[in-house]
């Protein structure tokens, strides 16, 4: 139970219906074993009457009342049932919607570093399927656990005022009940861990395989993909099997011990009705239908252990993920403004997992209105410049400043809200090309979004779609091209009309007639604005006011297209290269 305390403060926020929701419960059982007592006063009479010991009359008179009460606490149970669990039920909704919530909360504040060591079907998993299982220990575990032991309880009372040695006889097999939960429940925490871990494997490569559908299709791979697939649900499976075997030892036991009540119910009864010890033919009868009563109570003891077992290792899995610091942190609460001025001052960072030196000592400063290109072979670090602007890393060695202001000291949201950023690979969400191009300014007009369509030259080829701007797109916009992506992609860093711009080789998937429509508009719209280009073209570089070259993180020439161009080194060679291959 260790791992559940976290779920502890959702209790204590939905204290107040969850009290009602207990309240409600009681109220329920304790009108439930009304129902047993007037049976056996009903059994009771009609025995005396057969026996000639109550009259016609005095039978009508007496069993009458009872049948109503009965009828009438059935009615009255019925209705609080239903009230208990629109109540508790409704509470587990709620604690799931929180831990959702909390969960992809989690997710939003963690760094790039935690996408790169977890997979996306693992992340998927825990915040649906795991929370799922936490849900159910919110819920119908507590339901069912206040409905037996209230149940206990108040039978348990009223039975042992009655015949306190059948009532014993009737609970010996209990604690024999409680030992077999005591040891199953370790291997069932234990199984349902793994069992929850292979879903998340599961998960993961089938979302991978759906991501990679065309690459598979295309390399004609669809049955080893398939085999591979198959492989890893088969080992899910068994695994799934070993924890249903020792699940399904429950239920058997639970009936077992069950009928074994049943058995002592009617024979030690019996015997004590023929002794003269109860008076009553109508108390085994009563007794009977208690055992029975109990018998759906005993049976949940172990489905409920059952599932606090498997809510706790999935909780467990949940907190990992939350108990995780993000890397990247907010240390200025106060929001400001940008201009634009960025200065890096020996920047060095190497990627924790690969122990990549990414950059090393990089120094160069931008102006506010100053565009900066940055060219370079893969690899070279041309990209990690933009991700430490935008702080999705943080610098290790050196410092980066904007307007004067080391970078994380800035305000984080107010840093990227004045950032508009398009990657490498361009990202477009399963939406409309409207809502895509909005998500950068959400409350932007339609004149404001056709005004950056244009700008990056897409606007044509999307009055074109039979829907317009309402075509809604496939998964990371399967369903466009390339440079149709990537011109989007810029639409959407455009409309936000930030301080900062940065575009990451944003225009590699277009012809240089449209990368020329592009950057003479980018040219106007980044009037005042700084600038940062990062690409393979020297068509994309060579109006930049500064320009520097990377190699293996180092920056090897800088300066503007006049001066590199006529200097010996990689820009040159790059220069020739594509003007004789008529890229230019």
């Amino acid at each position: 139970m260790k791992e559940l305390k976290h779920i502890n403060k959702y209790f204590y926020k939905y204290r107040s219906r969850l009290l009602l929701g207990i309240l409600i419960t009681i109220g329920a059982k304790i009108f439930a074993l009304f129902i047993p007592q007037l049976l056996g006063k009903a059994i009771t009479i009609i025995s005396k009457t057969s026996k000639g010991e109550i009259s016609q009359e005095a039978f009508k008179a007496e069993l009458t009342p009872i049948i109503l009460y009965i009828i009438g606490a059935a009615v009255i149970t019925g209705l609080f049932t239903f009230l208990m669990r629109q109540t508790i039920i409704n509470v587990s909704r709620y604690i799931e919607y929180d831990l959702k919530n909390e969960v992809y909360q989690q997710y939003q504040n963690l760094s790039l570093n935690f996408y790169k060591a977890n997979r996306t079907g693992d992340l998927m998993n825990r915040i649906s399927e795991d929370v799922g299982k936490v849900r159910m220990y919110c819920g119908p575990a507590i339901m069912y656990t206040i409905n037996t032991v209230t149940l206990f309880i108040v039978a348990l009372i009223y039975m042992l005022s009655v015949a306190p040695k059948l009532t014993l006889y009737t609970i010996l097999p209990l604690p024999i009940l409680s030992f077999i939960i005591y040891k199953l429940s370790k291997v069932i925490n234990k199984r349902s861990r793994i069992v929850q871990e292979y879903l998340s494997h599961l998960s993961t490569y089938t979302q991978e395989s759906f991501s990679g559908i065309s690459v598979i299709k295309s390399y004609g791979l669809e049955k080893s993909n398939y085999d591979e697939f198959n492989t890893l649900s088969e080992e899910s499976k068994r695994k799934q099997i070993d924890l249903t075997k020792v699940q399904s030892l429950f239920f058997p036991s639970m009936i077992l011990l069950i009928g074994v009540s049943n058995i002592l119910v009617a024979y030690v009864g019996g015997m004590q009705y023929i002794n003269g010890e109860i008076k009553d033919i109508g108390t085994i009868a009563e007794f009977l239908i208690y055992v029975n009563m109990l018998t759906w109570p005993v049976a949940t003891v172990g489905w409920v252990t059952n599932l606090v077992q498997q809510a706790e290792a999935s909780q467990k899995r949940i907190n990992e993920f939350l108990k995780q610091e993000p890397e990247i942190k907010n240390k200025n609460t106060m929001a400001s403004h940008i201009k634009g001025d960025i200065v890096f001052n020996n920047v060095t960072y190497t990627f924790p997992d690969t122990n990549i030196r990414a950059l090393d000592k990089v120094s160069f400063t931008i102006k506010k209105g100053e565009t900066l290109a940055i060219l370079g072979k893969t690899g070279s670090g041309k990209s990690t410049i933009l991700d430490l602007i935008g702080r999705l890393y943080d610098v290790q060695e050196g410092s980066i400043s904007i307007d004067g202001i080391t970078i994380d000291q800035i305000h984080l949201n107010s840093l990227r809200d004045h950032i508009g950023y398009v990657p490498q690979d361009a990202f477009l969400f399963s939406d409309t090309i409207e809502n895509n191009i909005k998500f950068g300014k959400e409350n932007a007009s339609k004149e404001e979004m056709i005004a950056a369509a244009k700008h990056a030259d897409v606007h044509k080829n999307i009055l074109n779609f039979t829907e317009g701007y309402q075509t809604k797109l496939g998964e990371r916009g399967i369903t466009l091209s390339g440079g149709q992506k990537q011109r989007i992609s810029i639409a959407r860093a455009i409309i936000k009309a930030p301080e900062i711009m940065l575009f990451d080789d944003c225009l590699s998937a277009v012809d240089t007639e449209t990368e020329e429509k592009i950057l003479n508009s980018l040219r106007k719209i980044s009037e005042g604005k700084t600038t940062i280009i990062v690409s393979h073209r020297v068509s994309s570089a060579k109006d930049a006011d500064k320009i520097i070259v990377l190699e293996d993180g180092k920056i090897i020439q800088n300066g503007t297209h006049e001066s590199l161009v006529n200097t010996d080194g990689y820009y040159k060679e790059l220069y020739l290269k594509q003007l004789s291959t008529k890229e230019l």
